[in-house]
């Protein structure tokens, strides 16, 4: 027996031992509401979020804004989502039909990138992607097995009744050799999987908000597909996140699913998007809470304006390193997670300027993820300084982390309504030795000196003070 043989072995009978010594979960409303989040994924804080497919053979979209900032009755025709390219193909007055028609021609259909797409693929390397994702700091992964155009990212043994599987499938088993590279490097592989929308079985294009949920394919015929989809990812690939999209088949046997997922996957976890009354965590998308949220969170975002790769985009769409490090400190200090969005080209390469983003944003966490990763929202998120500084907290253990999301006028931080208690140290991640402070009418004064780097400083205090 070689190596590898021996440690998938060991790693099966470790497997079979936990699942024999795990809860058992019936398919009840009231077995599943008793799982709960687990420590895992509430102490990982990062997760990349993968949209790649026939969308990123165009890789087109007009850059028109982030969701939430563009007038609903203009979305579905200037759709910045580079993922949905087809639907906005299927709307004739839109900016991507009159893009498509000038680049590829009127006769051209969407499914006519499958060819080009499986080509391309083929160059594709998964362990640099691992590789790439563990140094940025993520401590998950989430992929695409299937967005609303219905191509399937891995080879599924499900009939599609409306088109040729053999047109809507890739001829690599994407998921599966992503979910081997992600753990390769010790990180958790969850699959994303469009539940409600799917546009092989549903030709009406969306032309506004309420036709999102109107379209959402009800047929008995497709509640079995799509069942039979998460049946199969499960089994397969056991996806420590199920992260269904839009809704989900009335039809569909949902609370089979999840026993039968939660009876497989113990550890694993289930977004909000089913339509149903459960969930383990919420999904706000381009958004995030503004107070700490005892229920667990993640917010889903682009860099730029799509979640499909859009060539367009450029340092004007894309978030700044800044502001990504700062979205990151206050969505943890609110109990949250960032669910970070990358779009590859079809050949699994990913543009510079969101490698950029990724570079940036694992050095930021090589100095201070002490202050991310494993903690929890302290009494109270944010605060300002005494010059107007935002402030984001975050504790673990004994000690309360400080995050100054912009740089101090001078070489003091003034943290009101914060005292610290006697024999208090302080110190700044990523430097040696210990800060002066003290204690003035209330609030706590730090002299920092004149801080290294480019953005968002932790400060480490330890024990916690009291908040005034």
């Amino acid at each position: 027996m070689n190596r590898r043989s021996f440690h998938r072995v060991v790693a099966g009978a470790f497997a079979a031992t936990a699942l024999r010594g795990a809860k058992h979960y019936d398919a009840t409303w009231e077995s599943i509401r008793t799982h709960t989040v687990p420590d895992w994924y509430n102490a990982a804080k990062l997760g990349i979020f993968i949209h790649w497919g026939l969308y990123s053979v165009p890789a087109w979209a007009p850059p028109t804004g982030e969701l939430g900032k563009v007038d609903w009755n203009k979305w579905f025709y200037q759709n910045p989502y580079a993922e949905w390219y087809l639907n906005s193909l299927r709307l004739k007055d839109s900016l991507t039909y009159k893009h498509h028609v000038e680049t590829y021609g009127a006769n051209f259909d969407y499914y006519d990138f499958a060819p080009m797409f499986d080509k391309e693929v083929q160059k594709w390397k998964p362990d640099e992607w691992a590789r790439l994702f563990h140094e940025t700091g993520a401590r998950y992964v989430v992929l695409t097995s299937k967005h609303h155009d219905g191509f399937r990212m891995w080879p599924s043994r499900v009939a599609n009744p409306k088109r040729p599987s053999a047109s809507i499938t890739a001829r690599r088993d994407l998921v599966g050799e992503l979910t081997s590279a992600v753990r390769a490097e010790g990180l958790k592989m969850g699959l994303y999987y469009s539940g409600g929308l799917d546009w092989t079985f549903e030709p009406q294009p969306i032309a506004s908000r309420e036709e999102v949920h109107s379209t959402a394919p009800q047929t008995e015929e497709y509640a079995r597909y799509a069942d039979a989809h998460w049946r199969e990812l499960i089994e397969r690939y056991q996806p420590a996140v199920m992260w269904n999209d839009i809704t989900y088949p009335k039809l569909g046997k949902v609370t089979e699913i999840f026993s039968e997922y939660y009876n497989r996957v113990p550890e694993g976890v289930i977004d909000n998007r089913f339509g149903v009354d459960f969930a383990d965590f919420t999904t706000p998308e381009y958004s995030n809470y503004d107070k700490i949220t005892p229920k667990k969170w993640e917010a889903c975002r682009g860099l730029g304006f799509s979640f499909g790769y859009n060539r367009v985009e450029g340092p004007k769409e894309v978030i700044a390193p800044d502001k990504l490090v700062g979205l990151l400190v206050d969505i943890v200090s609110k109990n949250g997670n960032l669910l970070l969005n990358i779009g590859p080209r079809p050949d699994g390469s990913i543009s510079e300027i969101q490698l950029d983003r990724l570079h940036a944003l694992g050095r930021w966490l090589h100095v201070n993820g002490e202050g991310i990763f494993g903690t929890k929202p302290w009494v109270r998120a944010s605060a300002k300084s005494a010059d107007g500084i935002d402030i984001r907290f975050t504790r673990k253990g004994e000690s309360l982390y400080a995050f100054l999301l912009g740089r101090p006028a001078g070489t003091e931080v003034v943290i009101p309504a914060l005292v610290a208690k006697s024999g208090t140290a302080i110190s700044l991640l990523g430097a040696k030795g210990t800060l002066r402070w003290s204690n003035t009418d209330g609030r706590l004064v730090i002299t920092t000196g004149e801080l290294p780097g480019e953005h968002a400083w932790g400060l480490k205090i330890t024990p916690a003070p009291e908040s005034a």
